[in-house]
């Protein structure tokens, strides 16, 4: 009675948990397991209603003494010839207007993956389409994770501050050119190994010549930088790169389980820091300030975008709110002074794409620390390696999860087994714990007493039952996270009706037949003396099932596997102690 009590209510403490932590994100207050949930308030926009575009560029703390640094550029705005010419507005500091492009000025840059939408002004990359990834919302077009679009801010920016008085040297919001002349797409050709896109701007005494290279096959842009001082004084830039988004989540994100939605930043010496929206809206922000090394990114679940600087150059790493729900993170690179005509060459790299974490760990470190499993990053990230060799294995995510539960569930086999030995004990002393029960009625002293003296004589734990379970929750909560977190998850088939193992199952038929292992399971444990914890065994898996069915068909493929496993193990141990009492019987 005590194990299963103790089991009870392990199960409505966590019930209770993952409740109050639903309710406190529909609050919108942080999340106890998946970060701070993003800001639900109004998209940003500019006075004449359209999306911002423009996020303001950090103040420069890498001037030179005596010099003064805009915030924003001061050119006044560039004439339109019938609406077709780009247009760059000017704006007073601290009130940056609109400067999205008009429809039809954006330049194409695309490889077999990856498709960039290029706004001359300034350069932004204002969208990217994953093209290997469906739009799970809207299965007939391809995932959009950068974009601008009202109420939908979310661009990769960068250019120079750091000019004296006067004109400001290029940055995001001055009006570029294609060097070959070409404004059209620049998509990769059939057997070519990469697409470029040079633009150029000159402003302030320094020319800017930017260019993109997407290779075949890659999420990494790479980004150079050819900077020139055409004036006749010297000029010592400060190299921006940040990305810029709105606080809302993502869209279609799920209200049953949390995911972070935001910020990030790593350095060699501090690791991987998460930097809420809500701690940059409050000025609370807190991560690494400057370093030789590290990046900056912004994810959310299963994507993420980051600049990754050269290695071995210093660099200040800020975040800062832009406007209303809107703000950036990113990363200053001071240049060495450059005399006139003189000019420097600056590498870096822009990753947009999924949290494959492979190819993480392949471009940068600590990028894979992307893919977010908290505090158990050290037990989940084997799992995910045995979850991807066991892929290679059978070629299918729904047979890799199947065989992945087997394997952990044997490897746990022991402790289950004394588990299992243990309740098949305590289900053989119930009817004389219940005999206790009615004998004592409310004495609880005495009742304690004669089972305390029973379990004495029947040499059993009373927490045997428990402790190996209790053992095994740290696992079982990384497999949890592993599964929810893993990329590639998303849009994969099982069998059947089971078309995408992100997805909650369409049908409810996993859910369902889950619910069925649990009443099963139900049957082969000891039914609890107490009517009311009775009724709520044989109540928690309707609980389950009901939450099971918004849950995505990976978790549910994982947690039907493991009941099944759980009961046939279970039933062999069982009967072989009913095998082993029935022949000491017999002999006795």
């Amino acid at each position: 009675m005590q194990t299963q009590r103790m089991i009870l209510w392990i199960v409505f403490s966590m019930s209770l948990l993952f409740l109050w932590d639903s309710w406190q994100r529909h609050q919108g207050h942080p999340s106890l397991f998946g970060g701070a949930t993003p800001q639900a308030t109004a998209p940003a926009a500019s006075g004449n209603g359209k999306p911002r575009t423009d996020a303001s560029i950090p103040p420069s703390t890498s001037a030179p003494a005596g010099t003064a640094t805009a915030e924003v550029p001061g050119a006044a705005p560039a004439a339109q010839a019938g609406g077709s010419a780009a247009a760059q507005a000017a704006a007073p500091s601290g009130a940056p207007e609109a400067a999205a492009a008009t429809s039809g000025q954006v330049i194409r840059l695309a490889n077999d993956v990856l498709a960039l939408d290029v706004n001359p002004v300034g350069g932004q990359i204002q969208r990217a389409e994953l093209l290997h990834h469906r739009d799970l919302n809207d299965r007939a077009h391809n995932l959009v994770l950068l974009q601008s679009l009202p109420g939908k801010l979310y661009v990769a920016q960068s250019g120079l501050i750091g000019a004296a008085d006067g004109p400001g040297y290029p940055n995001h919001r001055t009006p570029m050119t294609p060097v070959d002349g070409n404004a059209g797409p620049h998509v990769l050709a059939a057997g070519g190994d990469a697409v470029k896109l040079t633009l150029a701007a000159e402003s302030g005494g320094v020319r800017l010549v930017r260019t993109y290279t997407l290779a075949r096959g890659a999420y990494v842009v790479d980004v150079k930088d050819e900077i020139t001082n055409v004036g006749t004084a010297p000029a010592r830039p400060v190299l921006y790169m940040q990305l810029t988004r709105d606080g809302n989540p993502p869209p279609g994100e799920s209200k049953f389980y949390s995911t972070y939605t935001g910020p990030v930043v790593y350095t060699d010496a501090d690791k991987f820091q998460k930097v809420a929206f809500g701690d940059i809206e409050k000025d609370k922000a807190k991560h690494a300030m400057s370093a030789d090394n590290g990046w900056v990114g912004i994810i959310q679940h299963y994507f993420v975008s980051a600049w990754i600087p050269a290695p071995k150059v210093n660099r200040e790493f800020y975040t800062r709110k832009v406007d209303t729900n809107l703000y950036s993170v990113g990363i200053k690179e001071p240049l060495a002074e450059l005399a006139p005509q003189a000019s420097t060459t600056v590498q870096s790299r822009l990753l947009v794409g999924p949290q494959d974490q492979r190819m993480l760990e392949s471009i940068a470190p600590g990028l894979d620390l992307t893919v977010d499993y908290g505090w158990l990053t050290a037990v989940a990230q084997p799992i995910h390696w045995l979850l991807q060799k066991l892929h290679g294995l059978v070629g299918n995510w729904g047979w890799a999860i199947v065989l992945l539960t087997i394997v952990v569930k044997t490897i746990f086999f022991p402790l289950q087994a004394a588990s299992y030995k243990s309740m098949a004990r305590m289900k053989a002393v119930t009817p004389r714990l219940t005999a206790i029960r009615e004998r004592y009625g409310n004495d609880r002293v005495k009742m304690n007493q004669a089972m305390m003296e029973l379990y004495k004589t029947e040499k059993i734990n009373p927490l045997g039952g428990c402790l190996p379970i209790v053992v095994q929750i740290p696992v079982f909560i990384a497999l949890y996270w592993v599964l929810l977190a893993s990329v590639e998850m998303r849009d994969a088939p099982w069998i059947g009706w089971i078309t995408d193992l992100a997805a909650p199952d369409p049908y409810y038929i996993l859910p369902l037949v889950m619910a069925g292992t649990m009443f099963i399971q139900t049957k082969l444990n000891p039914t609890p003396p107490d009517p009311v914890q009775a009724k709520m065994m044989m109540i928690m898996p309707l609980v389950f099932s009901v939450m099971f069915f918004f849950f995505p068909a990976g978790l549910v493929l994982y947690w039907l596997v493991n009941n099944v496993y759980s009961i046939a193990q279970q039933w062999v141990i069982t009967r072989k102690i009913t095998q082993a009492a029935a022949a000491a019987k017999a002999r006795g």
